[in-house]
């Protein structure tokens, strides 16, 4: 006898494919899955090998989390079409899935840096650091905008990029190095939302790649002219044009329990020969 064709019990035929009886049983019991033969008298179920690949396909499908009514429809019409498409619906699907777990990576090594910052950084310095390019979502403001607008804004703009939780975001502000030349501090014009692994560009602010200043200010906002201040005049000393716009964004809102201990981190773009 061919040995594809030699049936196996259900303990022999579980154990070749790594699951427990009772999941044999139960696709027995529902249709999904029947055994290859069963012994009247007693009801032991036998399998054949040559049922191992609709068995794995099965197996496969299920891990990808599809339903048994969608299986067993497949099985009725099973087909090499049938299949080429359950499959690249599923593949769609696991590309998801490495995307948002991309994300949540991106999202906890930034909450993680942020951490080691805290624990490393001088307030009192400025220093010069390189970065690389970044993709932002914007929206506009300026003086007269409520704190309740900005919220309503940043909610319209989540929802219509369908970019998810805002905990999977970091956010912040941006004022035009212009105006901190012209002396006006707080003449922020937009806020901005990082989403990671933003896969469309399209009407994105590019925050550009390149050589920055970066800064730390720690508590009331209101002494924010100071820090920009000394920015302007460690820029101006070491010859160095500043350019764009001013990133601001606070780095310990998930630790600080009160404003005076709240930071918010100053990236400004350096314009390079």
């Amino acid at each position: 006898m061919d040995r594809k064709e030699k049936l196996l019990t259900i303990g022999q035929f579980a154990a070749l494919h790594d699951i427990n009886k009772k999941t044999l049983m139960w696709y027995d019991e529902t249709g999904l899955f029947k055994p290859a033969a069963k012994n009247a008298e007693n009801g032991y179920r036998y399998y054949s090998y040559r049922q191992s690949p609709l068995l794995e396909t099965i197996l496969l499908l299920r891990e990808l989390n599809v339903s048994v009514a969608e299986i067993q429809k497949f099985i009725k019409m099973r087909s090499a079409e049938s299949l080429k498409n359950l499959l690249e619906k599923k593949i769609k699907d696991v590309d998801a899935q490495l995307m948002h777990l991309q994300a949540i990576r991106k999202t906890l090594h930034s909450h993680h840096q942020n951490m080691v910052t805290l624990q490393t950084i001088d307030l009192s310095e400025i220093t010069v650091a390189k970065k690389e390019e970044r993709c932002l979502v914007t929206v506009d403001i300026d003086k007269d905008t409520t704190f309740e607008k900005e919220v309503e804004l940043i909610t319209a703009e989540t929802s219509r990029r369908r970019l998810g939780r805002l905990r999977d975001a970091s956010y912040g502000s941006m004022i035009p190095i212009k105006s901190l030349l012209d002396g006006c501090y707080d003449s922020y014009t937009k806020l901005f939302i990082e989403i990671p692994l933003l896969t469309q560009k399209a009407g994105l602010h590019i925050q550009p790649g390149g050589t920055y200043l970066r800064a730390f200010h720690k508590g009331d906002l209101s002494a924010l002219p100071e820090k920009y201040r000394e920015i302007l005049t460690y820029a101006k000393a070491r010859g160095l044009t500043l350019t764009g716009y001013s990133y601001e964004k606070g780095i310990n809102e998930t630790v600080a329990e009160q404003i005076e201990d709240y930071i918010v981190q100053i990236e400004i773009p350096v314009l390079t020969q």
